[in-house]
């Protein structure tokens, strides 16, 4: 008798993944604070492949806070604060077994260090998240997805300012208060190792408030990750159930030459990418870390209590996965930077297309933890176009996530414990890293454009039928 695996579990999650800050709007109804999403700017005329999220400095958010007219599209999503039900009716039909989302840290304590919450926002995820599962999708949620309220790093320096861990265990608490009841799956943080490349999103750190950028960062995401663990003691103290995860952004990246310097450096930049998760689910600092900030002069400062906070492990690794990228010997000693591999397809926006490296990753990940893992994010932004009979035709979309499942398929056949996989997203949103629309994810298009135009109409496109037989299959029926 064969001991590997040939289809996927039969209580496999497939899904789907979307954040708040990209799709809800209302950035100033029910309560609602201001947060660091509704200040990313989308800039014309850039080209596609050109577009990133520089450092943020104080003064950049003080002119957008008086700049009205500046395009800021996270302020209006696609509305979904006012269509949630009829969005997630679409989802349901889609055959989503599974619904991620974020939590908009503003909507529950506007500028973070409230003392009481936002009831109001309480209410409107009490109601999400009963029509998420009144449409037959197990919920997952994700605790900071990008939505710091932006007064956090205003009246203090974002993760850099050790009170944050304070107001964030307080914000945790109170959703797993509320909302442990109908939620067991939850991530604490998105992608926590993006502190380079999402660096003032994720950490809410204005570079000219500190005096060095690159250790700010380190000691802001240490701060983040104490406070994750505590996060995490706290959830399976109320409710042993609960099943409390981490998450990177898990692309891994490769040696550019067989010269044994740039596979050492590959080693050390993915180990440093490995880093957060080490700390998460092992429950303490490894020792390449302390050799990587010696080398660059990087102190960490550890609160009396940190080490024993830390500890407090999560319960599965989840990933995002779009791209690979490659590694020499000068782009690691250069600011520890990996490089686009010409030899691989790309999309648009220039993230290269590598269904082989999913099944590479989710073998690294498995070897290295020997926990449950969820996919919570993978996906390939293109232009759709939109036909004069209403119709939109994606088979580029279809051979991606074909390629990327039947290597997820490979890997449950090598022995990963895959649990299950949330396409990013279903349902177009506005893009994280350049505030566009028109880069575009879903199988269900939205009728708007990258300046807040068009009638919001929903429309399935073709792919939207595909991932229907995919579900309805088990992942069997790719064709």
């Amino acid at each position: 008798m064969s001991r590997v695996p040939k289809t996927f579990p039969e209580n496999f999650l497939w899904g789907g993944a979307f954040a708040a800050n990209q799709m809800e709007g209302a950035w100033k109804e029910g309560g609602k604070g201001l947060c660091v999403a509704d200040i990313n700017e989308f800039v014309d005329n850039v080209p596609v492949d050109k577009k990133f999220n520089e450092e943020v400095t104080s003064e950049f958010v003080k002119k957008a806070l008086e700049d009205s007219d500046r395009i800021f599209p996270k302020r209006w999503g696609i509305d979904f604060y006012h269509t949630y039900k009829e969005d997630l009716k679409l989802l349901a039909e889609l055959g989503m077994k599974t619904y991620r989302t974020s939590i908009n840290w503003s909507r529950i304590y506007p500028n973070g260090d409230d003392k009481e919450p936002n009831e109001e926002g309480l209410k409107f995820y009490d109601n999400l998240i009963d029509e998420i599962i009144k449409n037959g999708m197990e919920p997952l949620i994700t605790i900071s997805h990008y939505e710091m309220p932006l007064n956090l790093t205003i009246n203090y320096k974002g993760w850099y300012s050790r009170e944050v861990i304070e107001f964030f265990e307080r914000y945790c608490k109170t959703l797993f208060d509320r909302y442990g009841d109908r939620v067991k799956l939850w991530i604490v943080v998105n992608q926590i190792n993006l502190i380079v490349h999402e660096s003032f999103n994720h950490l809410g750190v204005a570079a000219d408030v500190v005096d060095n950028v690159l250790e700010a960062k380190y000691q802001a995401v240490h701060n983040e990750m104490v406070a994750c663990a505590r996060a995490t003691r706290y959830g399976h103290s109320l409710n042993k159930d609960l099943q409390i995860g981490m998450m990177l952004c898990g692309g891994p990246s490769y040696p550019a030459s067989c010269k044994p310097e740039d596979i050492l450096a590959t080693m050390r930049h993915n180990q440093m990418e490995y880093f957060f998760s080490d700390v998460l689910l092992r429950g303490k600092y490894p020792g390449y870390a302390f050799h990587f900030f010696e080398e660059r002069g990087i102190n960490i400062e550890f609160g009396p209590d940190d080490e024993e906070d830390l500890k407090n492990t999560a319960d599965f690794l989840s990933f995002s996965y779009y791209y690979t990228r490659m590694v020499t010997k000068e782009s690691f000693e250069n600011g520890n930077e990996a490089i686009r591999n010409p030899d691989l397809p790309a999309n648009p926006w220039g993230w290269s297309i590598d269904p082989s490296g999913l099944r590479y990753m989710l073998n690294e990940f498995y070897d290295r933890y020997q926990c449950p893992i969820y996919i919570t994010e993978n996906g390939c932004g293109n232009y759709d176009k939109l036909e004069e009979d209403g119709t939109i035709h994606d088979p580029y979309r279809v051979d991606y996530y074909r390629a990327h499942i039947e290597q997820m398929k490979l890997a449950i056949m090598d022995g990963v414990d895959l649990r299950g996989y949330y396409l990013w997203a279903p349902l177009d949103i506005v893009s994280c890293s350049s505030s566009e629309m028109s880069k575009r994810y879903g199988f269900i298009y939205v009728d708007i454009d990258d300046y807040g135009k068009g009638t919001g109409k929903r429309i399935k496109k073709d792919s939207f039928a595909w991932y229907q037989k995919v579900i309805r299959t088990n992942g069997e029926d790719l064709a």
